[in-house]
């Protein structure tokens, strides 16, 4: 009974995967999102407007390995040979924008192409939450310090979390209840739930 129930928790909570959730399917979308942002959206006028705003530098702003296309080549230090498929990450991106209350559905869109949702949604998600917690945990120069990238991308300004949703906070409350949890070791055996579950079934009379 008890691993039946902790089979169909698991299901419903909203911080895992779905069931269907294909991990190629999502990094065929991902990939897409990826050359949508190297190939088409740093080379826009709002996406170009908009990332000097928050300060942060486009691909191909980058000195002195610039990366203007998903077909550009760069050269490793240590080796002469051309790298195809330059491996920029979208995440400080994704970041900037939920640090300065840009991440609309409209902007990403704009910055990742029609396959946001699926690409690159997950991400958004999570790191959404990230900055809830980091509001939680911390001061406000250090979550600022913690979402400067360089001292010459440093983040100008932070607003609160734009358009948080109730089930919003309450996955992030979740979350951070587990993580509180495990600070005190109480993981496993010593976890919440399953103590709870043990001191039930100790109070329930027997059959």
């Amino acid at each position: 009974m008890a691993s039946s129930q902790a089979s169909t928790s698991a299901r419903s909570d909203p911080r895992l995967p779905k069931p269907d959730f294909g991990i190629l399917e999502w990094y065929t979308k991902f990939s897409s999102c990826h050359r949508y942002f190297l190939d088409h959206a740093q080379h826009t006028a709002p996406i170009r407007a908009l990332a000097a705003y928050i300060n942060i530098q486009l691909p191909y702003q980058k000195h002195p390995n610039p990366v203007s296309s998903s077909t550009s080549t760069s050269s490793h230090p240590n080796n002469s040979a051309p790298q195809p498929d330059p491996q920029v990450s979208l995440i400080p991106y994704i970041r900037r924008l939920i640090a300065t209350g840009h991440d609309s559905p409209g902007v990403l869109r704009g910055f990742f192409g029609d396959d946001w949702v699926q690409g690159v949604g997950s991400i958004h998600e999570v790191e959404r939450r990230n900055y809830l917690f980091a509001a939680k945990s911390t001061s406000w120069m250090k979550v600022k310090q913690a979402y400067d990238m360089s001292p010459n991308e440093s983040c100008p300004f932070l607003t609160p979390l734009r358009g948080a949703t109730e089930e919003e906070i309450q996955t992030a409350e979740a979350t951070w209840s587990e993580w509180l949890a495990m600070q005190d070791w109480m993981l496993g055996p010593r976890s919440p739930d399953v103590m709870k579950d043990a001191s039930r079934a100790k109070r329930e009379p027997k059959e």
